[in-house]
């Protein structure tokens, strides 16, 4: 017994440093290079363009966050791999926002590009702070000056492994589909909030807010709707259970296809390991 304690002892930290060191490994392993969109006419919409030769196809990178210390080191690695893939070749990426929603400025505010919009009202998102994140678009969308065309929605747990094309040009927003997005599976939930006047389940897509490139005028019509939907959603019981931490982004998938918004499916927007073991023709890496 104890010779077989002794190697459980050595073993599991070892196991624990082979995946932490597979998982860096996977995070930097790309840093400076830059993928080959030729090879798959898929991965990008006019594989034949020079990049940033047309500005309407760029898009801006808003990112909502809270002011907790977390949150800002997340933000501060995101902006940095933002910078490093933006101006390389392929790259349609336009300017970067991260849209603070603690109604203060902060110590980040000369650091990264910051637009500070107001919380939610004290109690109104029941702990589930998520809910601030369609409160805060609408705030940024009706105040902020946006010179391009199309928004990604990101989050701050994002970095950016390869320079991301314009995979919304054409006319159709682009998100990265999510299996645990099910609306078939609470067909009756969600009949609460998509009525069967409006047409089948199926019409709502199998993804959450990020990440999405979408033109701003199609999330300028969305953004209300899944505000109040989300908010809706959490004061009732039945929904707030059945959906739990996913809600909001339920809120967002229904509320595009109320304004009748299909997305295109993108598995190569983003990968999460440890699932996805490999940064090649992938875009952006969720990391929690």
């Amino acid at each position: 017994m104890g010779k077989v304690s002794t190697l459980l002892l050595f073993l599991l930290p070892f196991c624990f440093f082979l995946f932490t060191y597979n998982l860096l490994n996977l995070i930097i392993h790309n840093r400076s290079g830059v993928i080959n969109l030729d090879a798959s006419p898929l991965l990008d919409p006019l594989p034949h363009r020079k990049a940033k030769t047309s500005s309407p196809l760029l898009f801006h990178v808003a990112v909502t966050a809270s002011d907790s210390l977390y949150n800002k080191w997340q933000c501060r690695i995101m902006y940095y791999w933002y910078k490093q893939k933006k101006a390389l070749p392929r790259s349609d990426m336009g300017g970067f926002t991260r849209i603070l929603h603690s109604g203060t400025t902060d110590n980040l505010m000369d650091e990264i590009p910051t637009f500070v919009v107001d919380p939610l009202s004290p109690g109104l998102d029941q702990g589930y702070v998520v809910l601030n994140r369609p409160w805060a678009f609408v705030q940024w969308l009706e105040r902020a000056t946006i010179k391009e065309d199309y928004v990604l929605m990101a989050e701050p747990d994002h970095i950016f492994v390869n320079p991301l094309p314009n995979l919304a040009v054409g006319g159709s927003p682009a998100a990265f589909p999510f299996f645990y997005i099910t609306p078939q599976k609470f067909k009756n939930i969600v009949r609460k909030y998509y009525p069967v006047e409006m047409g089948p389940v199926t019409n709502i897509d199998p993804i959450g807010s990020s990440p999405v490139i979408i033109s701003k005028k199609s999330l300028e019509k969305i953004t209300p709707t899944w505000m109040n939907i989300s908010l809706t959603m959490k004061h009732d019981p039945d929904t707030d259970k059945a959906f739990g931490w996913v809600l909001e982004m339920y809120g967002y998938a229904i509320a595009s296809a109320l304004h009748g918004v299909r997305h295109m499916l993108r598995r190569d927007l983003m990968l999460q390991p440890p699932w996805d073991l490999s940064t090649k023709a992938m875009f952006i890496i969720h990391y929690t």
